[in-house]
Order: structure tokens, then C-alpha cells, then sequence
């Protein structure tokens, strides 16, 4: 976590700097918010949460990482948006009971979230739980197919299905570029295909409005991607373009 702090990926001093608020895609996806109550799930340290309260609405983030948490709390208050922005230590498995069983208007994922999670049908069921009727899902991950590749070229390595043991990593690699080591390498990380996400979705009662896929992604997945705009990478001209990230939306019916 450290690391990601004090990287050029989030370059925390350039965002306070710009206030950037949410990105074009998802405002174009979820249209103006203001006075509407957001929760962000797996908010790390609050950036994309906090962006949300500059473009109007009332938002929580959740955190299991308590050292995420206080960070997300410190950046609220230093942007002057602690009176808009929690923060809630809370494992996703948890959030709804933490939450006080509190529904929102729009449920918000964004990138590189249910790799952590060993169960996509149990974090449907939370985000179930936390969206109101006429409420929507956001999410914005990485593609199952991208995950499951080798990095030196496109060939499959890993599974594209959820599996129940993850996939273990010791390599210490994490995708901001911050260049102090970390403290702890060792990762745990499951693959969910789209199919998988969708279902269970729908299975817990909501409809699905919006899925694409898309051919970039916002750091260098793989070392032969390279940058077509600042912040997105994709595959070159020479390449057969593949699916990196997707965007989901979906609303529970009134």
C-alpha cells in the first residue's frame, strides 16, 4: 500500500492539484450524481471514491485494509470533502452488515477488484444487498481472458474460470510503478470469466443494461502493450487487438 501512495501511477499530489473528478466513461455510463449516495467496494485508498464527491455525490468507500482506510480519511480531509466521503474497514464478504444494512443509488467497482475475491457469486449477493430499487451497478475490471495469458505473448497460462484454490504469486510485482520493494509478495488472485459475473448478477436480481469490452487497459498489463493516449494502453498495429478490460452496468428494478 506504501507504494501505491507514493507512485507516479496515482500521483496523489498531481491529483489533488487537477481535482480531475470522475472520468468521462463512467459519467457518460452513469449520467450527473449529484445528491446521489454512492458506495465504492475494495476503495484502496479512497482516489476514485473521492473523485465521485467532486462530481456531486455522497459517497462511501470500503476498505478491508485498515492502512488504506486512515489514508482514504487523511486525502478527504485534505481535499476538503470529509463532510461528502467515508470510509468503511470492512471486507466485502461484510460490507452490507457493516454498512448497517444501508442501500445506495449506484453500487461503484473499478479496476482490478474481484481478483482479490475467491467468489463472485458471494460479492453479487453484497452488491445485491447494497442497491436500492431503480439503484445500478458499476464495474469496471479486467477482462477474464487478459488475466488468464502469459505475459511475454498471448498464450493461455492460467485458468479463465473461477476456480476454488486462487492462483498463488511470489513474484513482489504490482502494477503501479512506485520502485521501493514490498513488504509482503505474496498475492492470492482468482480468475472470474464474464459469464460467471453475469450470472451471478442477474441471478441476484438485477438486469444487466450494459457489457463491453474493451481493447485497453490503464497500465502496462503486458510489456509488449503499448501507450495510444496517456493512461491507456493497448495492443500495437502489428497485433490482433483482444479484449484487456469490460465495463458492466446493471440496475435493480424498481
Amino acid at each position: 500500500m506504501p507504494s501505491h501512495v507514493a507512485s507516479r501511477f496515482y500521483d496523489i499530489d498531481r491529483w489533488m492539484e487537477r481535482r480531475p473528478g470522475p472520468r468521462p466513461r463512467e459519467v457518460g455510463a452513469l449520467g450527473d450524481v449529484t445528491g446521489l449516495d454512492l458506495v465504492h467496494l475494495q476503495c484502496h485508498f479512497g482516489l476514485d471514491t473521492l473523485a465521485w464527491a467532486d462530481g456531486g455525490a455522497r459517497v462511501t468507500g470500503v476498505d478491508f485494509s485498515p492502512v488504506a482506510v486512515r489514508t482514504a480519511r487523511v486525502l478527504a480531509a485534505r481535499a476538503g470533502l470529509a463532510e461528502r466521503a467515508s470510509f468503511v474497514c470492512a471486507t466485502v464478504q461484510d460490507a452490507a452488515e457493516a454498512l448497517g444494512h444501508r442501500t445506495f443509488g449506484i453500487v461503484y467497482v473499478s479496476l482490478g477488484a474481484l481478483c482479490w475475491l475467491p467468489s463472485v457469486e458471494q460479492w453479487a449477493g453484497q452488491v445485491a444487498a447494497l442497491t436500492r430499487p431503480g439503484g445500478r451497478l458499476y464495474l469496471h475490471d479486467s477482462h477474464p481472458l487478459s488475466w488468464s495469458l502469459a505475459d511475454e505473448a498471448p498464450v493461455i497460462t492460467h485458468t479463465y474460470f473461477e476456480e476454488p484454490e486462487p492462483f498463488v504469486d511470489d513474484s513482489g510485482q504490482t502494477y503501479s510503478d512506485a520502485d521501493r520493494p514490498l513488504a509482503n509478495t505474496r498475492t492470492y488472485e482468482w480468475n472470474h470469466s464474464i459469464g460467471e459475473v453475469v450470472t451471478a448478477v442477474v441471478g441476484h436480481g438485477l438486469r444487466i443494461d450494459v457489457l463491453t469490452e474493451h481493447d485497453w487497459t490503464v497500465h502496462q498489463r503486458f510489456p509488449w502493450l503499448v501507450e495510444s493516449t496517456p493512461g491507456h494502453w493497448t495492443t500495437p498495429e502489428d497485433r490482433p487487438r483482444m479484449p484487456l478490460t469490460y465495463t458492466l452496468v446493471a440496475s435493480r428494478l424498481p
